[in-house]
């Protein structure tokens, strides 16, 4: 009577928690349910089963369902093997008898059964009976009965299938190898018939289609699981590969050599692309997910011969679809289809596909159907990203190809690259006038596509630059006389409609010239292409200096952006060691620019980039991408040499501030070149600072060597700005400290140091910098963590300096025998480390969880980083610290246990960055100071332990690495003292 009672409460709460409309009455009802489910006892199963049986409402079964899942789920399980048979045929017995339950009730007991089964699969009744693996008996009974039978039937079968294929939340706490072998075992004895039982259904279905009512809910439902069952046994992990599914592109379905007969036998084929002519487009696009997944089975299973019939009848499948394309008009039959042919070309080789009889037809509507579809570029707007992958494979297989056949893509390649380039041109419009999204703000998305047509355009690569010139000029002959008659004053009210279509035009034929360039490969080009190369790059410097004089009174960031990209481009192919500098392309620029050597060409580089710097400083993706081709500059060995001999380059060098007087032909001027420099700009646009000053550092070392008076005439703007910073800092405790300005400034000085020393990886060049910031200005750095050490804005990048100042890199912290400046370093690094962790120490729990890791854990991130560094530099002899009382390294180390110690061991693994620099630091204590740790005490010990104990199952290679070096030392220094005391 008190389980009756107990099963009515239980059928409220379900009732209360889907219904209720008070909050918390549902809230209350929540955690109840949830409890319940926690239980593991006998009392638990009684009452699901009492749920089940009394069906009062789909929510009470729905719950008995669920934990019933979660009962039989844990590990261990607490079920003897037959309870779990007892509910398995329960379950059974409750579906044949009850075929019309609400579809979550029948999916909630169907995932039951598939979970029971595979859990259960190497449970047996006795040695010669296996007690969960008659599973096409079972469900044959379905079968063979009503409509609705058949659903459930087909449900048990298509979710047993998904069930064995993927790792459950049961599965991740058991052993991988478990969970492989159950489903090798499942695939070896079951699933071969699992799918032929799949195919009779669907033929029988498609033999009947006619008289079949796909209105009818039944009807629909039962073609929607056959066909979702035949996908789960194609789509099923033969080998264990666990094919991530942002490689969709790539996979190869590895079918068992046992399945060889289903594929050789045509009709298998034949029959899904039947189905996708005779079904409604609500069920078309999962026939034609088989058939991708048909089109991808391994090229091994077939002989020659026999996989020339196949791709011959996938060829002919999706040329019938392409002359009778009136189903491709749904979305998701447009989207399945463009993967099948993709799939075509990624396992079959375009020498294979030429051979294909009707190869000429399918190629001409291939190409046919892709301009539709690059012209209706609303249309399905991710499904693009296959058909022009088809035609860049088929385009790069073209020198590989040893067959006589023609393959024709000299014809259709042209067609495919007019289409894209016109269609975009075309939605600039469109995309103004209606308000639509614009694809030119998806920048990765666009990169993706031009990569793409890069390697297409390069087919018939002639027509591709006659096209995008021609172009090109149209559009920027009208842009220019639209500018200047806006500039006297002449324009009407519409034209700033036209500007802005042209404009958006423009930045697309921008990015399309670049990666045009950015398509020649070394072994497939000629002196004619590299003549085009320059036709096309004389263009876009011409449009450029048209809009750099237009800067003042404002810019396009969109096509800022496309220039640099195209930059980016032009300094890949023709900018840098590998470069032959007698091509018609740089003959070509001479000629119609003047730019007759690399050095001009770098010049005009430089120009562009002071012109973003100077311009552009608001504007993050612009001044960040501008930087980035700086520092790809001065990183090429031949560029940077050229580079430093430019006027431009020296004056930047000599003149890096906010603001410089800029050399003009009138004569000097002042001119603000650098604001993103100055203290007036937010700390976000800050961060650009680290990349400018690497790269002034790259180029400064060319020509330093040990000349420290240009190395001192270098950094007079920087030490003027420490020693005003410094000033500002000694007002600290005054009425009139100007908290703010001092703060900026040390945050942009501790940013320009860490990328000067960076860039300065050799002997002399650290040296020089070391002598110049110590002991000058690490005061005034340790101060500023003193006054804003809860400020990330400024303790990060403080911390960050440091971090690399200790940094041994390329072994440029080699230090002479007589030298101290080792152990100085060192002691630096460790007054930064303690003054940083004492005062985030006192802070205690005040910080919100939700901001844990910016405020703390990232600068205890950094803190462990530049120890480990410090520690492992092979530059300081850590005895002497000990020898004469100096605290500096146990002061570091027991800041390093206190910072520990603070953090939940849950977040050491929670957050990467964090995780990576503990496990790393912890190694090397075990390696180089196993002393240290070995006097801390039992709890700390303990709770170092245990972190390597969790580390060791992380999924971080580098983290379970460590975790096993670690021990290892650890081990090992155990075993040495043992045996020494033995001794």
């Amino acid at each position: 009577m008190a389980e009756d009672q107990e099963v009515v409460k239980l059928e409220l709460l379900c009732k209360q928690l889907h219904e209720a409309s008070n909050g918390g009455q549902r809230q209350e009802a929540e955690k109840a349910l949830v409890e319940f489910q926690s239980g593991r006892g006998a009392a638990t199963l009684s009452q699901c089963q009492l749920l089940l049986d009394r069906a009062q409402s789909s929510y009470s079964q729905y719950l008995a369902a669920t934990t019933l899942t979660k009962l039989v789920s844990r590990n261990p399980c607490t079920l003897s093997l037959q309870q779990r048979i007892d509910i398995r045929n329960y379950v059974l017995n409750y579906l044949a008898t009850r075929p019309k339950l609400v579809h979550y009730v029948t999916q909630g007991l169907v995932v039951l059964f598939g979970r029971i089964t595979k859990l259960g699969w190497f449970d047996g009744v006795d040695k010669e009976k296996w007690a969960f693996r008659e599973v096409v008996e079972d469900v044959s009974h379905f079968l063979q009965g009503s409509v609705d039978h058949c659903v459930i039937g087909v449900q048990l079968l298509a979710q047993l299938t998904a069930e064995m294929n993927q790792i459950s939340e049961s599965d991740a706490n058991k052993s991988l190898t478990k969970h492989r072998k159950i489903a090798s075992s499942f695939r070896d004895t079951q699933l071969y018939n699992i799918f032929q039982l799949s195919c009779t259904l669907l033929r029988t279905a498609l033999e009947n289609s006619k008289t079949l009512n796909f209105n009818d809910e039944s009807q629909h439902g039962l073609m929607t699981h056959l066909l979702r069952l035949a996908l789960n046994c194609l789509t099923f992990d033969f080998i264990g590969t666990s094919v991530d599914e942002s490689s969709d592109d790539l996979g190869t379905v590895q079918i068992p050599t046992s399945w060889r007969p289903a594929f050789l036998d045509f009709s298998t084929v034949q029959l899904f692309f039947d189905l996708y002519a005779s079904l409604p487009a609500t069920l078309s696009p999962v026939t034609l997910s088989c058939l991708v997944q048909i089109a991808s089975v391994r090229r091994t299973l077939f002989s020659n011969e026999e996989r020339a019939k196949f791709l011959s009848q996938l060829v002919n499948g999706v040329r019938n679809i392409l002359q009778n394309p009136q189903g491709l008009s749904d979305p998701s039959n447009y989207h399945e289809f463009c993967r099948l042919l993709l799939r075509l070309k990624s396992n079959y080789q375009l020498g294979e596909l030429v051979t294909v009889e009707h190869y000429p037809d399918a190629i001409e509507l291939i190409a046919k159907f892709t301009v539709e579809s690059l012209n209706m570029w609303q249309f399905a707007p991710n499904s693009v990203h296959y058909l022009l992958s088809l035609w860049q494979r088929m385009v790069g297989s073209v020198p590989y190809m040893k067959a006589t056949e023609p393959h024709l893509l000299e014809t259709y390649t042209p067609e495919v690259v007019r289409a894209y380039v016109s269609s975009r041109l075309e939605s600039v419009s469109v995309v103004l006038r209606e308000g639509l999204e614009d694809p030119l703000d998806d920048v990765t998305v666009i990169q993706q596509q031009l990569d793409q047509l890069s390697t297409i355009g390069r087919c018939e690569y002639g027509k591709t630059c006659a096209l995008l010139v021609q172009l090109f000029e149209q559009t920027a002959q009208r842009y220019q006389e639209l500018i200047t008659a806006r500039m006297n004053n002449r324009s009407q009210q519409h034209s700033m409609e036209d500007i802005a279509i042209l404009e958006g035009q423009l930045t697309w034929l921008v990015y399309m010239i670049g990666s045009a360039i950015g398509g020649r490969v070394s072994f497939n080009t000629s002196d004619d292409h590299d003549a085009m190369d320059g036709e096309l790059v004389c263009r876009v410097l011409q449009l450029m200096n048209l809009t750099d004089s237009c800067l003042p009174q404002g810019g396009c960031e969109r096509r800022e952006l496309a220039t640099i990209s195209f930059f980016e481009q032009f300094r890949k192919i023709y900018v840098g060691d590998q470069v032959h500098k007698t091509s018609k392309f740089y003959r070509r620029l001479s000629e119609i620019l003047g730019l007759n050597d690399e050095s001009m060409v770098l010049a005009v580089f430089v120009r562009k980039i002071i012109t973003n710097l100077k311009y552009w400083g608001h504007c993050e993706q612009i001044l960040t991408k501008t930087l980035t081709l700086l520092s790809d500059l001065s990183i090429s060995y031949n560029s940077v040499r050229k580079l430093v001999k430019l006027d431009a380059v020296q004056f930047m060098l000599n003149n890096h501030t906010r603001e410089f007087r800029v050399l003009k032909e009138s004569g000097p001027q002042n001119s603000e070149h650098f604001p993103f420099l100055g203290v007036g700009v937010s700390v976000q646009e800050m961060r650009s600072r680290t990349l400018f000053y690497t790269s002034l550092g790259r180029l400064l070392m060319v020509e330093l060597g040990e000349d420290e008076e240009k190395f001192t005439q270098f950094m007079i703007p920087i030490t003027s700005a420490f020693d005003s910073v410094g000033r500002l800092l000694a007002q600290a405790e005054t009425p009139v400290f100007q908290a703010e300005e001092a703060k900026k400034g040390l945050i942009g000085l501790a940013r320009d140091l860490r990328g000067l020393a960076y860039a300065f990886n050799t002997k002399t060049s650290y040296m020089m910098l070391f002598d110049w910031i110590y002991p000058t200005y690490t005061g005034v750095l340790v101060r500023g963590v003193e006054i804003w050490c809860h400020d990330p804005q400024v303790t990060t990048p403080v911390l960050k300096l440091f971090a690399e100042l200790v940094q041994n890199r390329s072994q440029r912290l080699q230090f002479d025998v007589s030298s101290p400046n080792g152990i100085l370093l060192f002691r630096e690094a460790s007054k930064v480390l303690c003054t940083y962790g004492s005062r985030v120490l006192a802070q205690g729990d005040s910080i919100p969880k939700d901001q844990i890791y910016p405020m703390r854990l990232k600068g205890i991130s950094i803190c462990f980083s530049m120890l480990k560094a410090a520690l492992c530099g092979n530059y300081v002899n850590f005895g002497v610290f000990r020898l004469y009382g100096d605290d500096a390294l146990d002061s570091a180390l027991h800041t390093f246990v206190k910072l520990l110690l603070s953090i939940p061991q849950s977040d050491l693994l929670v957050y990467p960055k964090l995780s990576q620099t503990y496990y790393v630091l912890l190694e090397c204590l075990a390696q180089d100071h196993m002393n240290f740790l070995s006097t801390l005490e039992p709890n700390v010990f303990l709770y170092i332990l245990s972190s390597i104990s969790e580390g060791l199952s992380a999924i971080d290679t580098m983290v379970c690495t460590g975790c096993c070096a670690t021990l290892d030392h650890i081990v090992t220094y155990l075993f040495k003292t043992l045996h020494h005391k033995s001794e």
